[in-house]
């Protein structure tokens, strides 16, 4: 990869992060906002939401109302007044009881919905074109599993959080600074023998009080957007390392890494622990603040009002309903100062989504770029004779590092060839750049439909589910049969496994390497492709088996292309040319050649390879 490339590729990343940095409110509705737009009943579904919460809110309304006549019947001592108030109350309180029932399941429902939506457009992004492997291979990808799983859950739920909550802090403002503003009245005071008069005086203190509860609360906690994305970025890798050692367990074991190991986990754990420390320690600090604030809001509007009451301006009931006025308007004032926190760590998941969309963009950029120089461009022709055909093909390192110099050749439908050489020459790195997946590089590869060709890389995929499934990947498992599949293990020497076909396991741990070689033979068996593309995929077997293995491939499909990848001994003998990769100063060069020796193609029919070996004639 050229500098001029790796410059554009940074100058792209510093864009997206640039935009991430400057709006992250609204690029993450350029992400995720397309579902009211795209999604049918997404916008019905919200619209409710915004319905029973507008219905709640004037439920409180009324709430505030029989708050007065409620405290008024008391300092009556009217019995018939305070009855009836009881019945509104019980009337009210069932009512709303039900609208913030029905309000939760509705928000959890377009909580649910969206992340469904977001999910199913990251899994298509991520798992497209081979970007999941690109972005591994470049260094791009940050925990992907918990950009899509944890940070697409919490970046949507709280969004929708924050939306209605804001929305019920907006309507109930203006709902009940109107009554605030009514019944608290004008203030008159004499400041230097001059009288002055505060018009709905509480309104005024009510917004001093929340503009600097909210100044305090945004200076004493903006570290925490900072220390919250870092606490999830150091909480992903201990949890990467885990599964990683998880995943290694065999390997550890064998070489008694277990202490090393350990250090490791615990190190990570420090990073962890860290993190967490730094940010319990500017939530204390907001803690010190909020408490104290709300411990001054359940006193300070009585204190305020009370000069009106003992003047005898306003009744029992007009203090309380002034006290339950002021705290709707202070809740709704000091939303940002109650959110402040969980605001934190939604820009910190937002800003996390964000840059792993970025990454993806990014990915995408570049591969899709028509002239892109550093970009292997493997094309499909119609209409024409399938063939593997390459052309002054130059493979590189995502870091630009060229690790083939150039590659020609070309390879008829039905031809075998072995691709040798030195290890470290690039040639599991032309493998996939056949498949597609490996982008960095510059020249021109011609391949097969996709449809037509099958790649057995040295340990296969065996997907999650039943060995059915793992047999007929990545085809749905109805389409093999019992009989297909018993005679296709029976072929590879695994007859008894078809008992479990249907079985559900990790067929990756259950079965050794060379039984999962053989597996992916059977699977080749079972589909039949017209090209057959093989990166080492015998290394696990023995000699003989590694023969008999080959032999069902000349045998069962003798008109299949075959373009392997092996240095192993005997290989040679079941292909008709090779293609050799001669390290170079600048990156291996490709060279051909006719084995001196080559297999005479013809059936043989072996019931079981295993039990019988078939005879090679050369």
């Amino acid at each position: 990869m050229s500098e001029t490339t790796r410059d554009e590729t940074a100058a792209h990343a510093a864009a997206g992060t640039a935009q991430i940095q400057t709006g992250p409110v609204m690029a993450f509705l350029r992400l995720a906002g397309g579902y009211f737009l795209r999604e049918k009943g997404a916008r019905s579904l919200g619209a409710g939401l915004l319905a029973l919460t507008l219905l709640q809110i004037l439920i409180q309304i009324r709430f505030n109302l029989w708050n007065r006549d409620f405290f008024n019947a008391l300092e009556n001592r009217d019995r018939d007044a305070f009855l009836w108030q009881m019945v509104l109350f019980l009337g009210l309180a069932g009512a709303s009881m039900i609208t913030a029932v029905y309000q939760l399941y509705v928000k959890q429902l377009v909580q649910l919905r969206w992340r469904e939506w977001l999910t199913k457009r990251l899994l298509d992004l991520w798992m497209t074109n081979a970007r999941h492997y690109q972005l591994e291979r470049a260094g791009e990808s940050n925990n992907p599993d918990q950009r899509i799983a944890e940070d697409a859950r919490l970046s949507v739920d709280l969004a929708v959080d924050f939306a209605t909550g804001l929305f019920n802090s907006a309507i109930m403002l203006c709902a009940f600074i109107g009554i605030l503003w009514t019944i608290s009245g004008a203030l008159n005071l004499t400041i230097g023998g001059r009288e002055i008069t505060i018009p709905g005086y509480m309104v005024w203190a009510a917004l001093i009080y929340a503009t600097i509860g909210s100044v305090l609360t945004f200076f004493v906690g903006r570290p925490m957007v900072r220390l919250n994305t870092e606490r999830m970025a150091k909480e992903a890798d201990f949890r990467f390392s885990l599964v990683r050692a998880r995943e290694s367990s065999e390997g550890i074991a064998l070489i008694g890494g277990e202490s090393d190991e350990r250090r490791g986990l615990v190190q990570t754990f420090v990073h962890v622990a860290t993190s967490v420390r730094n940010l319990m320690r500017s939530q204390r600090n907001l803690m010190w603040l909020t408490s104290a604030y709300g411990m001054l809001t359940s006193v300070f509007p009585t204190v305020v009002a009370a000069p009106s009451y003992f003047s005898g301006a306003i009744t029992l009931g007009g203090l309380m309903q002034i006290g339950s006025a002021f705290g709707s308007v202070q809740a709704s004032l000091n939303w940002f100062v109650d959110n402040f926190p969980r605001l934190a760590e939604w820009r910190s998941s937002v800003e996390r989504l964000l840059s792993f969309r970025e990454s993806l963009r990014v990915i995408e950029e570049m591969v899709a770029e028509p002239d892109q120089p550093t970009i292997v461009r493997v094309e499909e022709p119609e209409g024409e004779e399938e063939r593997v055909a390459f052309r002054d093909v130059q493979v590189a390192f995502s870091n630009g590092s060229v690790v083939i110099a150039e590659a020609t050749a070309k390879i008829r439908a039905g031809e075998r060839v072995l691709v040798k050489g030195e290890s470290g020459t690039g040639k599991s790195t032309l493998f996939r750049a056949f498949a597609g997946i490996w982008p960095w590089g510059s020249g021109e590869i011609f391949m097969p439909p996709r449809d037509a060709t099958m790649f057995m890389p040295q340990r296969p995929y065996l997907p999650l589910g039943t060995l059915r499934g793992a047999l007929s990947y990545p085809k749905p498992p109805e389409t093999v049969t019992n009989e297909v599949a018993a005679a296709a293990l029976a072929r590879v020497g695994l007859s008894h496994l078809e008992e479990k076909l249907d079985e559900d396991g990790r067929w990756d741990q259950m079965l050794s390497l060379g039984e999962q070689q053989r597996l992916g033979f059977a699977r080749l068996l079972i589909q039949k492709p017209r090209w057959i593309f093989m990166d080492e995929a015998t290394a696990a077997l023995d000699e003989e088996n590694q023969d008999a293995m080959m032999r069902l491939v000349v045998d069962e499909l003798p008109d299949s292309a075959l373009i392997s990848i092996g240095h192993r001994p005997g290989l040679e003998a079941f292909h008709e040319r090779t293609l050799h990769l001669q390290r170079g100063p600048e990156g291996a060069r490709l060279a051909m050649r006719t084995p001196a020796r080559v297999l005479k193609t013809r059936k043989i029919k072996i019931r079981n390879p295993f039990r019988r070996r078939a005879r090679v004639t050369v």
